[in-house]
């Protein structure tokens, strides 16, 4: 059983009946980590400024100062978030229909932000209120329509396949191939490449470019330069690194972390050092 974390606020997640609260959390000049634990409650776990890791037994998930996870109720997990953060929780009855019933990394809009702030700057006392509590129920509504973003990466099961996944996380910028991966653990290349895929969903290539993403947003929310991110997941220049960046997002670094794009997206702002080598 993983031991249940306590909330300053005064309101109780593992309390039956306890209605749809939030709070916030700032993380000063050192980055904060949570023992893993689990609570009766869902969890919205909402990146205002720096970046935050939910890490549960079957993955990882990044939230960028942009987006938020969504963590079921019962579900152990822990949350890493990076210096200078500011996090909001917001803790949602996990009997409450129409809600995912898996881990997901959720892009957020302007209307739920603004609640989620709202609701995390109130006492105990007001978050009682009936009124707030009717925001509440407006709040939960708009989560159903929240959109996924591709910021997950799903931890293999089998022995083999985690003693990769331990060695790229602590060697990101091992570029070795699955041939070499598949010597390296006494299994042919054909019978690696097939376990990866039916253990993690997508292909060797792709899995290691999901680690490269999320290990990259935590760094970049963390204020580490583009150039210094590219060398530490090995590529050969900050070029190749931004082409693999906007690939799987759809930007660069620079303009994923500008404060048009969060404002657009509802998130307040955040800066990165541009794309530029330095």
């Amino acid at each position: 059983m993983y031991p249940p974390v306590s909330d300053p606020s005064g309101l109780d997640a593992d309390r039956p009946g306890q209605w749809t609260y939030a709070m916030r959390v700032d993380t000063a000049a050192r980055a904060h980590e949570s023992p893993t634990h689990q609570h009766r409650m869902s969890q919205l776990v909402l990146c205002l400024e720096g970046g935050v890791t939910c890490t549960v037994p079957q993955g990882i998930w990044m939230v960028p100062p942009r987006c938020a996870v969504w963590i079921p109720g019962g579900v152990p997990h822990c949350n890493h978030v990076t210096r200078n953060g500011q996090v909001n929780f917001l803790f949602v009855p996990a009997e409450t229909p129409g809600m995912p019933a898996t881990c997901q990394t959720l892009g957020v809009t302007p209307l739920v932000r603004e609640m989620v702030v709202h609701l995390a700057a109130l006492s105990a006392e007001d978050s009682a209120a009936p009124g707030n509590r009717r925001l509440a129920d407006v709040l939960v509504e708009q989560l159903a329509r929240l959109e996924p973003e591709p910021l997950h990466l799903p931890l293999p099961a089998h022995p083999r396949l985690r003693e990769i996944a331990d060695a790229l996380a602590a060697r990101p910028d091992d570029r070795a191939t699955l041939a070499d991966w598949g010597r390296r653990v006494a299994m042919s290349e054909r019978t690696l490449a097939r376990l990866v895929r039916q253990e993690v969903g997508m292909s060797f290539g792709r899995w290691r470019q999901r680690l490269h993403i999320i290990l990259a947003l935590q760094w970049l929310s963390e204020g580490l330069s583009v150039q210094r991110s590219a060398d530490q997941l090995g590529y050969e220049s900050v070029s190749a690194f931004i082409t693999m960046f906007r690939k799987a997002l759809g930007t660069t670094p620079a303009r994923y972390f500008a404060p048009a794009t969060m404002n657009r997206r509802g998130n307040g702002s955040s800066t990165v050092p541009s794309d530029r080598a330095g």
